[in-house]
């Protein structure tokens, strides 16, 4: 008997140790990650530099609680902003959903000081979290009708230019969510078209953009935020996963006119941000160059050129995903040493480490092509 909830499909290993892109399993098996903790090891496994920090920050404190300031606290939320180009603040939380949280909370609160009563706009195959606020813009239904009733409020529209348009044109709207490269969805990239009406209607209006950066930001697709490559300007920006070097940490970026929605007691964390996340994330930004990003866009193009001859590659940078001929199975990989991730049956999901070399990238492909030939 199990006294885990049963939420999860593991894989049938147990993990010695792990060092860079390769995990091991008790019995000395060595196995290649591709998608490293699902995004959240944006330098691999174990990296010295961030393991140091942590070591460092672990022996002054392990936790402290809001009613201190960490001085890696300023460093990290300086960095994000900065990267915006924009005014903004900084609310650290401890997860991605816990980051659309506290942007559905700015949104609220902004509405109600504007007496806004306008839809919430969020897409098909967005991912925002599984909380029941961040649930309530996420586009799966079978996640999300098992536990909330029908919002009328938050309307899901798919990657259709008429559609969007149309909606946008027509319908009186608060706040749209985005998500420029899918992550859970499928890691297809939002239509240029439809970013430009939306560019459009956010002048026209002035509703709330929402940058869901949690997957695709701090560097994968080759900018720092993947907004960025559509030249967007959003005034909420989401960020977790690979921020904290493995450990739990996410920040909520409030920019601009929304810098100071929050007054002292309106919002709190008993644990974000935790000192040792703080540590490894100062170390991670510090890594994040504008040499790594053209790595990062070198190492995309390679993907896509090698892995092409696999299927349909999607994405942006080293945020990618091949979509097969056929569905296929985590397990059908083991026996190469591929640890893999499924996305609709048929998409691998790719979210290889920002250092990652063209060597590593040739060696996943034979391992890939050896499974699917065989």
């Amino acid at each position: 008997m199990s006294y885990l909830a049963d939420t999860y499909v593991r894989f049938p290993i147990k993990v010695r140790n792990a060092l860079g892109i390769k995990i091991w399993d008790i019995d000395g098996n060595e196995y290649i990650d591709t998608f490293m903790g699902i995004g959240v090891l944006l330098f691999g496994h174990n990296h010295p530099g961030v393991v140091q920090a942590m070591k460092e920050k672990i022996e002054r404190y392990v936790h402290l609680s809001n009613f201190f300031l960490d001085e890696d606290a300023e460093h990290v939320a300086r960095r994000l902003i900065s990267e915006t180009g924009k005014n903004g603040k900084v609310f650290f939380t401890n997860s991605g959903t816990e980051s659309t949280e506290c942007a559905l909370k700015v949104i609220a609160k902004f509405r109600k000081k504007y007496k806004q009563k306008g839809k919430i706009l969020s897409f098909v195959r967005n991912f925002h979290g599984r909380t029941s606020g961040a649930l309530r813009v996420t586009g799966f239904e079978k996640i999300r009708t098992p536990f909330l009733e029908e919002d009328t409020e938050v309307v899901f529209l798919p990657y259709d230019v008429s559609e969007v348009e149309e909606f946008l044109k027509s319908k009186l709207v608060d706040a749209v969510f985005l998500e420029v490269v899918h992550g859970s969805g499928g890691l297809d990239a939002i239509p240029v078209e439809i970013v430009e009406v939306i560019k459009f209607y956010q002048k026209e209006r002035g509703f709330i953009l929402v940058a869901d950066e949690v997957q695709s930001g701090l560097g994968r697709t080759g900018k720092f935020y993947a907004y960025q490559h559509y030249d967007l300007d959003p005034d909420i920006v989401t960020v977790a996963k690979g921020i904290g070097g493995g450990l739990p940490l996410g920040a909520c970026l409030m920019l601009g006119q929304l810098a100071d929605v929050f007054e002292t007691g309106e919002h709190g964390s008993t644990f974000a941000p935790n000192p040792v996340a703080l540590a490894a994330g100062r170390v991670i930004l510090q890594m994040i160059t504008p040499e790594l990003l053209e790595h990062v866009t070198r190492m995309g193009e390679v993907f896509q050129k090698t892995f092409s001859k696999f299927g349909t590659v999607r994405g942006l940078g080293l945020m990618r995903g091949v979509e097969l001929e056929k569905p296929v199975t985590k397990d059908e990989f083991l026996s190469e040493g591929l640890l893999v991730n499924i996305v609709g049956e048929r998409i691998l999901r790719f979210l290889l480490p920002l250092n990652v070399s063209e060597d590593e990238i040739s060696e996943i492909a034979q391992r890939l092509g050896r499974v699917l030939q065989g």
